[in-house]
């Protein structure tokens, strides 16, 4: 069946290939936007002590290369069928069961959402009292929030129009960050980073499982974005735009976070930032920066994500209701209490205690997608409601909490040590026993 025939016949939920808005270039400037990460500077604040700048740097880039490789894997059913994350996970979950996976994804999000909103919060306090004199982190905090609801309201074109305007500011701002950091501390870089010996063994796998579980959500819902994707050319590229768009903005985030942190002790880049940058005029565009890089970011990796799964799970809720059951949600995280200095080794156990889950989830979606169904999914049949996967697959269950048992035995190679036990249970209870009979209807391991 076409995927056109399967658009016109699922309903409304669909993108087709003529309605995307993504180009290449205004795709990479979304994913510019979505990767500048104030959490990626608390992840390089956590690494302080226990890994040296080669190592730090090699283990960016190991995890660059997963998350890269991860989002192109899982964004292929999007792009290719149209579909959201919601739709997607139906295919090795089934339609009740999809709903477990996605709670398990929105609820990271949900704390990321608060703990990026009050660090906005608190640049756009530090902008009032610079420019006026005046300041309330709790008045600035709740407006935040509140600004970006409205945003999200306008869903992905407004998202579009936010990451085509900001890219380029923020690649500038985040190399002058990057640039003052490096300026004022340097004898401390030298001191408390380079000259340490590190370690290549467990250590430096737990920095690169930080990198990567700090962005696995987005593995996970990745054709949410994906299937906006319309390609310029022949041939997508999405592979090399991810690389390109990820790279930088994780070596410059996790890279300024690991030096000022080890320079000040101070884990807050907003405490940081006010103290070390003395020209008024450039703190006050570095604040503002700060500000612009957590709406893109929120909005698209921390807002958006959850409302989809809070509606799939709840209808009535609708968009509007969702958004803001989500951002009620994100300041009962207390996000005030994760900014410290003490805070940023727990933000680090709290991103490997989650990728515990969602790597068994990315594991069991690859499986089912390329080595049980080749890539090949019946549209109608995610959507029939009463259709054969109408419930649970018990087998998508068991498997991710196969991976999740094996990767909390040691919580710092999470995504590194459950990806391949997660997927050969998962293809084995699926072709070797009927426990997901109905789930393998169309694919050529059908049962009869």
């Amino acid at each position: 069946m076409s995927n056109e025939v399967e658009t016109k016949s699922v309903g409304e939920s669909l993108q087709p290939l003529e309605t995307r808005i993504f180009g290449n270039l205004s795709y990479f400037a979304m994913w510019i936007g979505g990767c500048i990460a104030i959490s990626a500077f608390t992840v390089g604040s956590s690494l302080v002590g226990s890994l040296n700048l080669t190592q730090i740097i090699v283990a960016l880039i190991v995890g660059t290369v997963v998350i890269a490789i991860g989002l192109v894997l899982n964004g292929d059913a999007g792009n290719r069928y149209g579909i959201p994350y919601t739709i997607y996970l139906r295919a090795a979950f089934g339609i009740k069961g999809a709903k477990i996976p996605g709670i398990i994804r929105a609820l990271p999000a949900v704390v990321w959402f608060g703990f990026q909103t009050w660090v906005g919060a608190e640049a756009i306090n530090a902008v009032l009292y610079s420019l006026f004199g005046i300041q309330n982190i709790a008045v600035c905090y709740i407006g935040f929030t509140i600004l970006q609801l409205v945003l999200s309201i306008t869903g992905f074109k407004g998202i579009k129009w936010l990451e085509d305007v900001g890219s380029v500011c923020i690649i500038i701002a985040l190399i002058y960050m990057f640039y003052s950091t490096v300026t004022k501390y340097g004898v401390a870089l030298q001191a408390n980073v380079i000259d340490i010996k590190g370690s290549w063994g467990l250590a430096f796998w737990s920095g690169s499982v930080a990198f990567v579980g700090q962005y696995s959500t987005m593995m996970l819902n990745v054709s949410d974005l994906s299937r906006q994707y319309k390609k310029d050319g022949k041939k997508p590229v999405m592979g090399c735009i991810y690389w390109l768009a990820i790279g930088p903005a994780f070596m410059f985030m996790g890279l300024t976070g690991l030096i000022v942190t080890a320079a000040t002790g101070a884990a807050d880049p907003i405490t940081v930032f006010t103290s070390a940058i003395e020209n008024k005029v450039l703190l006050i565009l570095t604040l503002v920066f700060i500000v612009f890089a957590q709406i893109t970011t929120n909005v698209l990796n921390n807002l958006v994500p959850p409302v989809y799964v809070l509606m799939d799970a709840i209808k009535p809720l609708g968009y509007k209701g969702s958004l803001i059951v989500i951002g009620i949600a994100s300041v009962l995280v207390m996000p005030w209490k994760l900014v410290t200095a003490e805070s940023a080794a727990g933000l680090n156990l709290f991103i490997r205690v989650y990728s515990c889950f969602l790597g068994p989830i990315f594991a069991v979606m690859v499986t089912d997608y390329y080595f049980l169904r080749k890539k090949k999914l019946d549209i109608n049949m995610l959507y029939d409601e009463k259709g054969p996967i109408s419930g649970i697959n018990m087998a998508a269950i068991i498997s991710i909490a196969v991976g999740a048992v094996i990767a909390l035995v040691e919580t710092r190679l999470a995504w590194y040590s459950c990806i391949i036990p997660t997927a050969l249970v998962y293809y084995l209870l699926m072709t070797k026993t009927n426990m997901g009979k109905q789930f393998l209807i169309g694919t050529p391991f059908e049962k009869k």
